[in-house]
């Protein structure tokens, strides 16, 4: 288990989470708990994500925020099966930079945004959004 250094501010200790990269054997761990390796970093499962895709009523023509993205689980993912329009939001810049790769790799990057912002500060007008998720974050 890395400790983080308690000498470093807070962001900067928070930043280094999004600096370790996924074991071989979280990765093993990801597919069998969660069917597959979606860059789940959470307790949110596919059939939760799912649930949220069939309550927003997710399509192609929604606009969805993601608060608190982290690597971009289950937002890439929703996009992916639904087609919406997904705006992902998070600090530090690393997270985002992780997620937009996946993003790519994932062939879901036309339909994603990526705003470097924290959640008490975002930078949207009223109404821009149809549903708004903010999973496994605190």
């Amino acid at each position: 288990m890395v400790t983080p250094d308690e000498s470093l501010p807070p962001l900067e200790r928070f930043a280094k989470t999004y600096q370790r990269v996924q074991s071989a054997a979280a990765a093993v761990v990801e597919r069998e708990v969660f069917g597959g390796n979606f860059g789940v970093h959470g307790y949110t499962t596919i059939e939760q994500a799912d649930a949220l895709a069939t309550h927003l009523d997710l399509r192609a023509a929604t606009r969805l925020l993601d608060i608190g993205s982290f690597r971009g689980w289950p937002s890439l993912y929703l996009a992916g099966k639904t087609g919406c329009e997904a705006v992902l939001t998070d600090l530090p810049a690393e997270a985002l930079a992780d997620a937009r790769g996946r993003a790519r790799r994932l062939r879901v990057e036309e339909c994603c945004s990526f705003v470097t912002a924290a959640g008490e500060h975002l930078p949207f007008r009223p109404d821009t959004f149809d549903a708004i998720v903010h999973t496994d974050a605190l």
